[in-house]
């Protein structure tokens, strides 16, 4: 009884800094209650006698909730008529700070541009640029690494700032390395595989990808074109969240999502999903 006491007092005093966390990234009260409600109910369920930060725990907890609902959001196609208008705040439900937390920095203005955003990018753009959460945090929630955490979050700061995400000549500059990438590939040209690469470069595989023949993880550029000389015989460039990415299908239907982190015009970093789940997750257009 002591301890649900002590979990119950802690939460309590969390509670409306993640109400605030959840307010900007689902911009409805309502659904961010819900968001917070289930925190409370994960943390009840959950052993956290080696959790040194409750706070930064239940944050990611609540990131996590969010994230799912936004992409089921997504998934129903809620807002077909447009961006949805967030939902205005009751004044006599939430506390001061309550309100004091979502007047700073976020109005229906933003909260309209948050919601033309993929989940991802909201979620990484809330956590860090609202929260200041470090992307070696954030990159778990969104199911990326830190440098693609990164780009998702510039790219939703771009768009929150007015500019655009990616100008046609970026978008044709990225096909351009993604076309050779796949050419060099399919031809089992090494050398024209390092051309396009980073001397650096990663790959990474889900588990999925990985029962499916992949490496779950790869460095450097010889190495990277050693595996994928001969190969992508069924990959196809695509428009993978606003950047060129490559999309594999096999049977009319989406398999792998290779989404790619470029660097001066060379591929630096290539992320294999394969996961259903999080395939479906993806905006996906095909190029070819």
């Amino acid at each position: 009884m002591h301890e649900i006491k002590f979990l119950t007092e802690r939460f309590e005093s969390n509670r409306n800094h993640l109400r605030a966390v959840a307010y900007r990234m689902l911009g409805s009260a309502s659904e961010a209650e819900d968001a917070v409600q289930e925190a409370w109910l994960r943390l009840a369920r959950t052993d956290t006698s080696a959790v040194t930060n409750l706070g930064g725990w239940l944050t990611t907890v609540v990131a996590r909730v969010c994230l799912d609902m936004l992409r089921a959001r997504k998934a129903r196609r809620e807002d077909p008529m447009g961006p949805q208008v967030p939902e205005p705040v009751d004044d006599e439900e939430h506390s001061p700070e309550h309100e004091r937390l979502l007047a700073d920095s976020v109005g229906l203005a933003l909260l309209v541009v948050l919601n033309t955003l993929t989940p991802s990018e909201r979620v990484a753009f809330v956590l860090h640029d609202m929260f200041d959460l470090p992307f070696e945090e954030i990159a778990p929630i969104v199911g990326r690494s830190p440098t693609a955490a990164r780009q998702l979050a510039s790219r939703a700061r771009r768009r929150v700032q007015g500019a655009e995400l990616a100008s046609d000549a970026d978008l044709t500059r990225q096909r351009d390395v993604v076309d050779a990438f796949l050419a060099a590939s399919r031809n089992g040209d090494f050398d024209a595989l390092l051309a396009v690469l980073d001397p650096d470069v990663v790959f990474r595989a889900d588990p999925v990808a990985v029962r499916m023949g992949g490496e779950a993880l790869i460095r450097g550029a010889a190495q990277v074109a050693s595996t994928f000389k001969g190969r992508a015989q069924a990959a196809k460039p695509a428009l993978v969240d606003g950047e060129v990415g490559i999309a594999v299908a096999f049977g009319g239907h989406l398999r792998i999502v290779l989404v790619l982190t470029m660097t001066d015009g060379k591929i630096a970093e290539i992320n294999a999903i394969a996961d259903p789940e999080r395939v479906k997750q993806f905006d996906v257009t095909m190029l070819d």
